[in-house]
């Protein structure tokens, strides 16, 4: 089902002014509209311009296609990104963080953060008085998953009853993946070791949003994951944060690098999905990356669509 643009202005109306902390804070049908208004954007059929507004990004982590994808979003939207590195502002000297969301609420009309803890994006939302954005935590990277489906979206036309297999750890992408698969009605595998699998939380929230329209499964078997699926993906092992963890994990995830042998189990039509960076030979083959099946790249463009659709919904640009 694709919306028209009074379709999708009529469904995301009511999100101006909301925060985007989790893929959750949709639901199925605001989640299609902005995946829609992304390719009406993308495909130069609808144009927005926010009027001069700002968009504040604070980082705690490193970052190129986030930080990059959503200054260009709000250029394309008429407006300017204000830089906000902890190494340089008052945060890095420890500024109490309700202090600082209310002070750039101020200066700034939303805001994307970047960084470890939920608990800290929440707060941020707590204390600011504009729209607060995830862009990263541990716990979710939902504007990553708004990307990863309209690539999906792209190549098949429609989503309901599509397959994703995930391979690689039960992680921030795994977790958004779920939730927003659920939501889209996409039958989501989770392939990980034991161990690595994604918060038990996060499964339960996700079947209960997909209520019996789609499957969601995690599984140890990286073969038992990807049997059949239309789209395959992987993520770096070892996440921003874990570097004293990489030995380990490398030993825990022999076996699950997505390589043709892993991509011959898939759908013919299978594309491969990664969201980059990518440890070529580690979790992906240096093959799967560049064969002809892969999507990364389109992948990452599309960061900046629907980034661009976010921003101007949350801004009220519709």
């Amino acid at each position: 089902m694709a919306f028209s643009p009074q379709g999708v202005a009529a469904v995301l109306s009511n999100l101006k002014g909301r925060d985007f902390l989790s893929s959750s804070d949709l639901n199925s049908d605001q989640t299609i509209a902005l995946l829609d208004l992304a390719v009406q954007l993308k495909n130069e059929e609808r144009r927005i311009d926010l009027g001069n507004r700002v968009l504040g990004l604070i980082f705690n982590k490193a970052s190129t296609r986030t930080r990059v994808s959503f200054q260009v979003a709000m250029a394309r939207l008429g407006g300017q990104t204000v830089d906000l590195n902890p190494q340089v502002t008052q945060l890095g000297r420890g500024e109490p963080l309700e202090d600082t969301a209310r002070v750039l609420s101020r200066f700034c009309d939303v805001m994307a953060v970047r960084t470890f803890a939920q608990n800290e994006l929440k707060d941020y939302a707590k204390w600011a008085s504009i729209p607060v954005v995830n862009a990263l935590t541990d716990l979710e990277h939902p504007c990553q998953a708004l990307a990863d489906f309209l690539t999906i979206q792209e190549e098949f036309g429609e989503l309901q009853g599509q397959t994703l297999a995930y391979v690689g750890d039960g992680n921030n992408v795994a977790h958004s993946l779920m939730i927003c698969g659920a939501l889209l009605k996409v039958n989501v595998r989770i392939g990980c070791p034991r161990g690595f699998e994604p918060l038990p939380e996060v499964l339960t929230k996700s079947l209960a949003l997909s209520s019996g329209s789609a499957s969601v499964e995690v599984v140890n078997d990286p073969y038992e994951a990807v049997r059949g699926a239309q789209a395959v993906y992987t993520d770096v092992w070892t996440s921003m944060g874990q570097e004293e963890e990489t030995e380990n994990r490398e030993k825990a995830f022999r076996g699950f690098c997505l390589d043709m042998d892993l991509l011959s189990e898939a759908d013919q039509r299978a594309i491969v999905l990664h969201c980059l960076p990518a440890h070529r030979g580690e979790e992906i083959s240096a093959e799967v990356l560049e064969c002809d099946a892969s999507r990364v790249f389109n992948q990452a463009e599309n960061r900046l669509h629907v980034q661009q659709a976010l921003l101007a919904t949350l801004l009220g640009g519709l």
